[in-house]
């Protein structure tokens, strides 16, 4: 007799994840749900549906055309935001098999991640926040849920995408890292997502700047993470090229610490007798990497951020990047009319500045310099 999905409803996620999950993974059974309620679907969990539409917003398909690190002009091969977002989740989801996790709750928080950044990366953050000194800053973080609580409207019943409790939680963790009054550790598929991120662009900054001639091969031997990856890929590999040994030492690295950090959190779970989402809680933060890996890691981040995010031909963009928004800023919250509907909507609940902030933040690159040349020629 064939299976009758339909009638199987929440049961096929419940099942899979009893049979596949650790007892400390975030099961769907266990879930606090929605803030606007929703029937559950036979054939996706409330997980799968958060990356659905995660996957399917507008914020998400800009990242395409928003800077990480190096912008546009700069050439094709480089990771936008997207691509740095995909290779999180890829990441993510290998840490997240290994460990026996919820797979479709780590990818939809490592999705979500980054669509709160503004157009020109951190330097177009770093204006926001300037900008609205005075009215709460800003932060990508704090900007995401705003995307996916209030800004993004794709279903009649609710604003947002009113996404589920865990999601939420894991994107309010990432706005409130800074605050030192926090309680409790987040979940475990959190704390991986987080670990993912910092995996892929050590390693992905370094092949980037590689590429762009921004940085030589020997430059990175005086750095220890990089030394040592390169003297493990030598000895499987005698006569690679540059190119060739390049890829390699990247591979390597995110080897070396993706292996480094399962061999940690394998044993924080032994030694602290991790057995239940409550015993992450209260525990300390488990996926971490080993004290000579982060030591490595904090060096390379030191070296990237000396010898890289300011090197002089990032300076010069980031500078005229972020000058449009400066300007962009001025101009809008001087006539709000001149603002889309959707965002003059916006005005009587939190302000002209807010509005402005949130319209600038959800421009891609292109767009906020077409933009600034529509709202600055006279």
């Amino acid at each position: 007799m064939p299976l009758d999905v339909m009638s199987l409803g929440f049961d096929i996620t419940r099942e899979r994840e009893a049979a596949l999950l650790a007892p400390f993974a975030m099961h769907s059974a266990d879930s606090a749900g929605r803030k606007h309620l929703e029937r559950s679907q036979s054939y996706r969990g409330p997980y799968q549906r958060d990356r659905d539409r995660i996957l399917h917003s507008a914020a998400f398909r800009r990242l395409s055309h928003k800077t990480q690190v190096f912008t546009g002009e700069m050439g094709d091969y480089h990771r936008t935001r997207l691509t740095h977002t995909l290779e999180v989740a890829s990441i993510a989801r290998t840490l997240a098999r290994a460990l026996r996790l919820n797979e479709d709750l780590v990818e939809a928080l490592a999705l979500a991640h980054d669509i709160g950044h503004p157009p020109f990366g951190h330097s177009g953050e770093d204006v926001l926040d300037e900008c609205l000194s005075n009215g709460g800053g800003f932060d990508h973080n704090r900007q995401a849920l705003r995307i996916v609580e209030l800004l993004e409207n794709r279903y009649p019943e609710f604003p947002g995408l009113n996404l589920s409790a865990e999601v939420l939680e894991g994107q309010s963790h990432r706005a409130g890292k800074e605050d030192k009054n926090q309680i409790g550790s987040p979940l475990l598929e959190v704390q991986i997502v987080d670990a993912a991120d910092s995996i892929a662009y050590d390693s992905h900054d370094v092949d980037d700047a590689l590429e762009l001639g921004l940085l030589q091969l020997a430059q990175l031997l005086e750095v220890p993470l990089w030394r040592e990856a390169a003297a493990r890929v030598q000895t499987r590999f005698t006569d690679l090229d540059d190119h060739q040994l390049r890829r390699a030492i990247v591979h390597e690295l995110i080897n070396w610490q993706v292996s480094d950090l399962l061999s940690i959190v394998a044993k924080e779970i032994e030694d602290r007798n991790i057995g239940s989402v409550a015993d992450v809680r209260q525990a300390p933060i488990l996926a971490k990497p080993s004290p000579e890996v982060a030591e490595h890691k904090l060096r390379l981040e030191r070296f990237l951020y000396d010898r890289v995010y300011h090197h002089p031909a990032l300076r010069a963009q980031r500078d005229l990047a972020a000058q449009k928004l400066r300007d962009m800023f001025q101009v809008l919250t001087s006539d709000s009319s001149r603002l889309p509907a959707k965002f003059q909507a916006r005005v009587a609940q939190d302000g002209v500045p807010r509005a402005v902030a949130d319209y600038l933040a959800g421009m891609t690159d292109r767009f906020a310099v077409e933009e600034h040349r529509r709202l600055t020629s006279a």
